[in-house]
């Protein structure tokens, strides 16, 4: 278990401590709320690490490393990539994989929205199965 918690609080130091780059943070909503935070890599590649509330009663923690596939239009870009997943309420505990694939607008000025879908598995306690199966809508300050 302490191992898990240290691999999962890598992957968020690493996002937050990376090199200076384009950022972003603010909240995901949808069937639960997290606070979402974007980092910026590889050109429009990013990290994207949530902490929040799944169907506002589970904690869920999850980083992915997603690729911008497409970028068209005037500020719309189509992105999805893998990641990791942990789960935590009050008689579970899980760990488990995620992916996420979604669609972003970036406006003119520092505001984006995003709408997307982030599957996680559980692999590793007591919640072995799919969740996070539902649309969130995300609305973020880019710094």
């Amino acid at each position: 278990m302490k191992k898990i918690v240290l691999i999962a609080a890598m992957v968020l130091g690493f996002a937050v401590a990376a090199s200076a780059q384009p950022r972003a943070l603010g909240i995901r909503g949808g069937y639960g709320v997290d606070l979402s935070y974007q980092h910026t890599v590889g050109g429009a590649n990013f990290i994207e690490a949530d902490l929040g509330l799944e169907s506002f009663a589970n904690l869920n923690v999850a980083a992915t490393y997603n690729f911008m596939i497409s970028e068209f239009g005037d500020g719309f870009g189509f992105y999805a990539g893998p990641g990791v997943a942990l789960g935590a309420g009050k008689d579970i505990f899980c760990v488990g994989i995620a992916g996420q694939v979604g669609l972003e607008y970036t406006f003119n000025f520092p505001l984006q929205l995003s709408l997307d879908l982030r599957p996680q598995l559980g692999l590793v306690g007591q919640h072995f199965g799919v969740w996070g199966w539902y649309p969130h809508l995300g609305i973020r300050y880019r710094f």
